[in-house]
């Protein structure tokens, strides 16, 4: 086990600011861990509900008469099995006395569990919890991260045969079991052959048409299980930034994986051999550094793009900071160079900086603003 003490720091202290905080991931990747290490740690009673419990969701029969008299710290797991308890939340949280504060655990994004954000609105505190990181992790085990993705049991899993079997359970059970119970009835086969098309495309701009003409599916149908994949921490959509300049951009987003394992797992790659034999080896390590970055700058991922124009320069990157924007290039080669697009993208958007990450181990000046940069010491 990987203790997450930032994380769970950070859930205290929103619980401290807020009567009801929710922890929003994908299935598996540790909420549940993460809730019971704080309610350990926590003075007071503390009263955790799955509700994926046949004997909770009884004791939840009458939501009022089960909560209403609870103090201290009130858990509910997987909080989209039972939608219907966020208005009572909302009457829960506006007492004078706040006899208890709320933890919700749900596996879908605020825009599916659309009642907590109509109910709970300005009470409720979102904090999404992600796969394990390269800051979580010793440096020799990067590889290992890359290959197996973040989920707790697939990176610790004891070999790579058993990592890779734990994630093809997790992909059939996500589509069997988890999109269901969130009221989303697709035919899996069709949804998985979509996800698995999906993948060859990752780090491209999105095609929905091209994509519906493979599955026989209209391109709107394509925009759905795309979104359905977003809303439940899948893959990151990743839009343009749109310049005021006279050249023509593109205007379609970027798919990433949010996870390399899962990634992998769809295209059949198990090993480190066999992902270093794969075209996706490149776009692969691109979604992997690119997640990294995300998560070393605060609210990097409300705020990150990126641009492209119809000539062909591109940034695979573009964070705004402030009315300032950092540009991020991501290279797997051990001799980055400069290249005409990061001179177009450093000229066009006005750069405060733009570092180009590279699988080696040092830190040093490329051009001016340009530097060259360890995924570990990109700053």
């Amino acid at each position: 086990m990987i203790p997450r003490i930032p994380f769970q720091t950070e859930v205290v202290r929103r619980l401290e600011l807020n009567p009801v905080v929710a922890i929003v991931g994908p299935r598996q990747v540790g909420k549940t861990t993460l809730a019971r290490a704080i309610g350990e740690n926590r003075e007071g009673p503390v009263h955790h509900f799955d509700l994926e419990k046949p004997s909770d969701l009884a004791r939840l029969a009458d939501p009022q008469l089960a909560l209403e008299p609870l103090e201290g710290l009130v858990i509910l797991d997987e909080i989209q099995g039972l939608p219907d308890v966020f208005p009572l939340l909302r009457v829960l949280a506006d007492r004078p006395d706040l006899p208890a504060r709320f933890l919700l655990l749900g596996s879908a994004s605020p825009q599916l569990l659309r009642q907590s954000s109509e109910s709970l609105a300005g009470r409720i505190s979102y904090l999404e919890l992600p796969v394990f990181g390269l800051d979580e992790i010793p440096s020799s085990d990067s590889d290992t991260l890359w290959v197996r993705g973040g989920f707790p049991r697939s990176l610790l899993a004891p070999d790579d045969a058993a990592s890779d079997l734990w994630r093809q359970d997790f992909i059939t059970t996500y589509l069997e079991r988890d999109l269901p119970n969130l009221g989303i009835n697709l035919t899996s086969g069709l949804l998985r052959r979509f996800w698995t098309m999906l993948a060859h495309s990752h780090g491209q701009v999105w095609n929905g048409s091209r994509l519906g003409e493979a599955l026989g599916l209209a391109h709107t149908t394509t925009r759905s299980y795309l979104d359905i994949l977003t809303n439940t921490f899948m893959v990151r959509t990743l839009p343009p930034y749109l310049a005021n300049t006279g050249k023509r951009q593109v205007k379609s987003p970027k798919v990433y994986f949010r996870d390399t394992g899962i990634l992998h797992a769809l295209l059949d790659l198990g090993t480190m051999d066999s992902l270093l034999s794969h075209p996706v080896v490149g776009s692969s390590w691109e979604g992997f550094a690119m997640d990294q970055i995300l998560r070393k700058i605060p609210n990097a991922s409300r705020r990150a793009f990126f641009w492209a124009t119809h000539a062909g320069a591109e940034l695979d990157l573009v964070i705004q900071d402030g009315p300032a924007l950092r540009g991020f290039e991501f290279k797997r080669t051990l001799s980055p160079r400069l290249t005409r697009s990061m001179h177009s993208a450093l000229e066009t958007l006005q750069l405060k900086d733009l570092t180009v990450v590279y699988p080696g181990p040092d830190r040093f000046p490329l051009a001016d603003r340009v530097m060259v940069s360890a995924l570990n010491q990109v700053v």
